[in-house]
């Protein structure tokens, strides 16, 4: 049997991966093309981000694992049958990047850096009030892998940091909270608000209009999950309003971010394109490398989606 690698990148990113799943699994046969190979020949599939019907009429498919934390996109195709299971990319490495992200944004707003940096392009020497990290509440939305990590990491650095999730959560230093009405009530609270949840039909759209009028006046987003939990309509009118002070984007509805949309030259809109935490293909590579395995000797496979809850 022979396992399909399904990567939407450039020739280049497919031969490295090719490279590194190879060396991490001599044993396998692995293909990053189906052309000319009959399709009951792939047992497995190992994926990011493929288009839509890329693993259509793969008879023997038992096993698609994602190098990619989300999997929206294959629980959208429905070329791919309900049976097959599927297991997202969870890496240490993804997360700690995460963390170091939200800390860097988290930081930047609570000491005005982005103020700073406007003030630079225009010739303005002024300084403004230190506060102390303590003094700053940030909300972290999803405490899954890279959500509690980068909440811990947020604490260590001195923020008072709440978290909310679907389910209970415990996380040590962290006020947890989780259920439609506590997350009203953390959106009003939070000074600034990170933004790692999975996407869902339950949290497509989720900052919207009503959203960001129940959030603390003043108060910013960071959003590192997936562009589509923002309404971009509503989000403008609430910087323009001064409903919100600003906002650090890493992911979009449509990316690249077309040219021309007004997130570019917004004042209070930091764009980062898609880079708060990139896959690390070493270490992601073993990773997928080892449930391949584990799943070929009977054994469960880690981090399998659960196709109810969308991750």
């Amino acid at each position: 049997m022979s396992v399909l690698l399904a990567i939407d990148g450039s020739p280049g990113e497919r031969e490295l991966w090719l490279d590194l799943l190879r060396a991490e699994l001599p044993g396998e046969h692995l293909l990053a093309s189906r052309e000319g190979v009959a399709p009951e020949t792939f047992d497995a599939a190992i994926v990011a981000n493929p288009p839509r019907g890329a693993l259509a009429g793969l008879p023997r498919l038992a096993l698609i694992q994602s190098l990619w934390a989300g999997v929206e996109r294959l629980l959208a195709d429905e070329t791919i049958p309900s049976r097959v299971p599927i297991a997202r990319m969870v890496d240490p490495a993804m997360s700690e990047a995460m963390a170091e992200t939200a800390l860097w944004a988290v930081l930047s707003l609570h000491r005005g850096y982005f103020a700073y940096a406007r003030r630079q392009l225009e010739g303005v020497w002024r300084v403004h009030a230190q506060r102390r990290a303590d003094e700053v509440e940030v909300a972290v939305l999803g405490l899954g892998r890279m959500g509690a990590t980068a909440a811990r990491r947020l604490v260590f650095n001195g923020y008072r940091v709440r978290g909310w999730s679907a389910r209970p959560t415990w996380l040590d230093g962290v006020d947890c909270v989780a259920g439609e009405e506590a997350l009203d009530a953390l959106l009003a609270s939070a000074e600034i608000v990170v933004n790692l949840l999975p996407l869902t039909p339950a949290t497509r759209g989720l900052f919207d209009a009503r959203a960001f009028a129940t959030m603390r006046p003043g108060a910013s987003l960071v959003n590192l999950a997936r562009g589509a939990h923002v309404v971009d309509a509503d989000l403008i009118a609430a910087l323009d309003a001064g409903q919100l002070r600003h906002a650090v984007l890493d992911v979009f509805h449509t990316e690249p971010l077309p040219a021309g949309h007004a997130f570019w030259s917004h004042p209070r809109v930091t764009v980062l394109p898609h880079a708060a935490a990139l896959t690390d293909p070493r270490t992601a590579a073993a990773i997928a490398a080892r449930n391949l395995r584990a799943w070929r000797a009977g054994q469960p496979i880690e981090n399998r989606v659960d196709r109810v809850r969308g991750y």
